[in-house]
């Protein structure tokens, strides 16, 4: 029982930040525009995290900075995408070059620092429950608001006008266009909001997974988080069985290099990134069938003069 409540508690560490990309990249396309920089920002969010915890000594700070860090870099794919209709995915992949980049310049003075970063709050009552307890109710404070955020997405997506509306411009930009709200602002706020909720993903690594900054730590999981926005059918709450199920693996093939498998350390830190191209596939071939619930007018920029 001992290991299934440490493998369980490894799940929920590890897909957590893939938990916060994944919701800011569906808030993203919910709105009608494809995100390929979810990389970029998460490492953008990770650094700012970092430097603002660092230079403070505040927690709460340094989650602001990753907020507001990858807030600003996702309005410049914003403005490129919304405002001047330029190609989504061009501008999304040089958002993750621009993240890499940027990051790994202004981050090598900090390499090998270190803080204390977000502690573990047991919640009275629940952390004594079995199995669970611990995985779930034993956590750090993102750990909690990646729970809440996920309630609250799915509230304002489905039980909100504003969250009805935005789901609109993704599905029939012009039909939101005649009903009188602005397609261009609703969706460069998805996209900018949706690119601080990614940073602060980033922000988790720097100050709960590993206090301290890392070149690239990211490590691909902007991509599993893009793959997994399709795996989740753009619905948030699957987002969250999809970020730990990623989690689990990830976790897993810790536990079997910890345990001196004969298993090849290189296959096993493979398996993540093998699963994620399992469910592109799967995830291709639901669309194909017409099952999946992709935004219609996904990746398609909107110009009313264009409306018919």
């Amino acid at each position: 029982m001992d290991m299934i409540e440490i493998l369980m508690d490894a799940t929920v560490r590890a897909g957590t930040p893939i938990l916060f990309a994944t919701l800011g990249a569906i808030l993203n396309e919910r709105a009608g525009i494809i995100n390929l920089g979810i990389e970029g920002l998460m490492l953008i969010g990770a650094l700012a995290g970092f430097a603002g915890t660092f230079t403070t000594g505040s927690l709460f700070i340094g989650v602001l900075a990753a907020f507001t860090g990858a807030f600003i870099a996702g309005a410049i794919h914003g403005v490129i995408t919304v405002q001047l209709r330029g190609n989504q995915i061009v501008s999304g992949l040089a958002l993750t070059m621009f993240g890499v980049g940027i990051t790994a310049l202004f981050g090598r003075g900090m390499v090998g620092q270190t803080l204390e970063g977000f502690e573990r709050v047991p919640i009275p009552g629940l952390e004594s429950l079995p199995v669970i307890g611990k995985s779930f109710f034993q956590q750090d404070m993102l750990t909690y608001f990646s729970f809440l955020l996920v309630v609250l997405l799915t509230l304002f997506l489905y039980r909100t006008r504003m969250g009805m509306v935005l789901r609109t411009c993704g599905e029939s930009p012009a039909a939101a266009d005649t009903c009188g709200y602005s397609v261009s602002t609703y969706r460069f706020l998805a996209v900018a909001v949706g690119s601080g909720i990614v940073g602060i993903g980033g922000a988790y690594l720097s100050l709960a997974t590993t206090p301290m900054w890392i070149e690239n730590m990211s490590a691909g999981r902007g991509w599993i988080a893009v793959a997994l926005v399709i795996f989740a059918s753009w619905k948030t709450e699957r987002a969250l069985f999809g970020a730990y199920l990623f989690g689990g693996i990830t976790a897993m093939q810790l536990r079997l290099q910890a345990m001196g498998t004969e298993i090849s350390a290189h296959i096993l830190q493979m398996l993540p990134y093998i699963f994620t191209i399992l469910v592109l596939v799967i995830s291709t071939l639901r669309l194909a069938k017409g099952s999946s619930q992709q935004p219609q007018a996904l990746g398609l920029p909107y110009d009313r003069e264009d409306r018919k």
